[in-house]
């Protein structure tokens, strides 16, 4: 049986030690800047280095030899810490410096501590309409948005059965039979003010609205309307027309196009859809025009639908105790929203409710 002999563990290989830290001091001087700097730490004088994985060697070396070989690699990285802790004392106040000159503040000069934010552009076009309606002589009435069956529907003469009244159109209140909804439209303050005021009444009414629908690009279950209500001797649907002329004009230019389609609401009669030309395709150019078929404003039909109109129906008047041989007039309700896609490009009804300031100070301007 032959026995094996132990082998005896290499001797320490000064040249790779010298050169290794060599090495790790040309790496330092190079470094550009702390980050740099760290990486040439890991590489150099990190575990898997050369100097660290000599050193860890040391214990296996005879006993004879430790002491030389822990003398030069002791020497070698502590001439490379020193390097290390040096060029990060240059580099770090360099970057300070650096930082100082180019990220100064002159405390001096006036500033805001709170980011600057921007009012809703829904705000501001219901107070440029409600200054189109002072503008004519006209009031601005404001009603409750929690309001009484008997002004959302029976004062405007919803029967019983129409299907607005029903659950999905209508947020009612709790408890069940409260007799108290969501107000689904303005309409219901012109009930009031009739009832406070009496008549002649010219008033607008603008206002947040509550219906049951699914939020999507062009619904959404709480939007504004503007309804506008005139009462008096005499009036008749050729005053409807330059009022709703009139609006076109100060919303849309000078060069806008109105018609009125016949249609059907309880509360007016006769009544009809209120339309406006095309501003987007060949249909503004006048009607003798066609529209463009692939437009995405009016869908290729020319015109694009604003809200309802009409007479107040005889059995509105008597309701808020006017005489309807005595006294007549028109009423109409527009979305505010929907203005607001059409004056200023908004593909998305959705966007006016995200909360972003950025979306009201791109539209809240006027254009």
């Amino acid at each position: 049986m032959v026995s094996e002999t132990p082998q005896t563990p290499p001797a320490i290989d000064e040249q790779a030690i010298t050169a290794a830290v060599e090495q790790a001091l040309a790496a330092i001087a190079a470094a550009p800047d702390t980050a740099a700097l760290k990486q040439v730490r890991i590489e150099h004088v990190g575990d898997r280095s050369v100097i660290a994985t000599a050193n860890a060697g040391i214990k296996d070396l005879p006993k004879d030899q430790r002491a030389a070989a822990g003398k030069l690699i002791g020497q070698g990285k502590g001439r490379v810490q020193k390097a290390l802790a040096e060029r990060q004392q240059e580099l770090a106040a360099a970057e300070e410096e650096q930082a100082l000159a180019t990220e100064k503040v002159d405390v001096t000069l006036p500033t805001d501590r709170l980011p600057r934010g921007a009012r809703h552009p829904l705000s501001l076009l219901t107070e440029r309409l409600e200054d189109l309606f002072v503008g004519l002589g006209w009031e601005i009435a404001e009603g409750p948005e929690i309001e009484a069956e008997w002004f959302n529907f029976d004062a405007l003469n919803f029967d019983v059965d129409h299907p607005a009244r029903q659950m999905q159109d209508t947020f009612y209140v709790a408890p069940e039979g409260s007799g108290q909804v969501l107000r689904t439209h303005t309409s219901p303050v012109q009930a009031r003010a009739l009832l406070e005021r009496g008549v002649p009444l010219y008033i607008a009414c603008p206002g947040t609205t509550f219906r049951t629908d699914e939020p999507d690009a062009t619904h959404s279950p709480v939007f504004h309307q503007v309804e506008g209500l005139a009462i008096d001797k005499g009036l008749t649907m050729a005053n409807l027309v330059g009022t709703l002329d009139a609006i076109a004009r100060t919303m849309f230019g000078e060069g806008a196009i109105t018609r009125l389609r016949p249609s059907y609401f309880p509360f007016t009669e006769p009544s009809a859809e209120m339309d406006f030309r095309c501003f987007s395709c060949d249909a503004k150019l006048g009607t003798d025009r066609d529209a463009s078929p692939d437009c995405r404003v009016c869908g290729g039909t020319g015109w694009i639908e604003m809200g309802g109109c009409g007479m107040v129906n005889p059995a509105v008047l008597r309701a808020c105790g006017v005489d309807p041989e005595e006294y007549q007039g028109f009423a109409f309700g527009l979305g505010i929203e929907r203005i607001l896609m059409l004056r200023n490009g908004v593909e998305d009804m959705r966007d006016m409710a995200e909360g972003d300031v950025r979306f009201s100070q791109h539209y809240g301007t006027e254009i």
